[in-house]
């Protein structure tokens, strides 16, 4: 893993690449819906992707809600890069853009049931009854950031 490197990407120039990993996981292996998946909201949110040996192996992206509130979501990892901490250090570097800016005071997230352990690890903590998005079940988690005033 000494070749991986997760970049914050342009959208518009990565859109190619971005687009053919969330197919790949979201439509073909968990077949979400395209209308669903792609939902209008890439062109304003902070994008990710994340190489290995120079090939792009997974994104995830960052939409502001409101001016306290920020949401992390289609963290996606091709199968061949799963397992190895990959998509943790994807979650980090979002986490890490929303923190650095003073005005948000927490992270939703709508993390998939089976991985909400890795989330856990990161700061998140389950809030409410789990609930089906896109056919899958999730669980609503929230990270606070806690700042000095």
């Amino acid at each position: 893993m000494n070749n991986l490197q997760i970049k914050q990407v342009n959208y518009f120039e990565e859109s190619t690449r971005i687009h053919a990993i969330r197919r790949s996981v979201f439509q073909e292996e968990q077949g979400v819906a395209p209308e669903i998946e792609f939902d209008g909201r890439d062109e304003t949110a902070i994008h990710f992707l994340a190489y290995l040996d120079s090939q792009p192996i997974g994104t995830i992206r960052i939409r502001f809600l409101d001016r306290k509130t920020a949401k992390i979501e289609r963290l996606a990892l091709l199968p061949s890069a799963r397992g190895k901490g990959i998509g943790k250090k994807l979650m980090k570097a979002a986490t890490e853009i929303v923190e650095k800016n003073k005005d948000y005071e927490e992270i939703i997230i709508h993390a998939q049931e089976y991985i909400k352990e890795l989330h856990k690890q990161l700061g998140f903590e389950p809030v409410g009854e789990p609930f089906y998005e896109a056919g899958i079940l999730h669980i609503k988690m929230i990270k606070r950031l806690v700042r000095s005033h």
